[in-house]
């Protein structure tokens, strides 16, 4: 079995972490279910914007408002699977005594926002809108 279906796997049944290495300090495990619902309530606030902007923003061109929705929201899912999927990796890392995984997620994140803060921006500044 690869080790991308192992880690899913792991993300429905957490108690099978511990089957792995040591019991690390507790503080550390607690930091990183922390750290877990950071980037929950990131995907959520995502997921928010993006249907803020759908809603709350008719005027703009349908073309515009859609890619910054979806976005918004394709950023929000991504965040939100990849929480899961990043304690699973830092929990297992820290059982094993190896060093914590790295991720591109918050680059690519940053890139997403910065992208629809710039079409935002445009926005403001020009006055794009559909059917006014």
């Amino acid at each position: 079995m690869s080790d991308l279906v192992r880690g899913i796997r792991l993300w429905f049944a957490p108690d099978r972490v511990r089957d792995e290495g040591d019991t690390p300090d507790y503080r550390f495990s607690l930091a990183n279910e922390r750290t877990f619902l950071a980037w929950l309530r990131t995907a959520l606030a995502l997921i928010g914007g993006g249907f803020a902007v759908d809603q709350f923003l008719p005027d703009l061109h349908w073309g515009v408002r859609a890619g910054m929705a979806l976005g918004l929201l394709g950023a929000g899912v991504l965040c939100a699977l990849r929480a899961v999927n990043h304690w699973v990796r830092c929990e297992r890392a820290m059982r094993r005594g190896a060093d914590l995984p790295v991720s591109r997620l918050p680059a690519l994140l940053s890139l997403v926002i910065a992208l629809v803060a710039v079409v935002m921006a445009a926005v403001v500044v020009f006055g794009w809108g559909g059917s006014r």
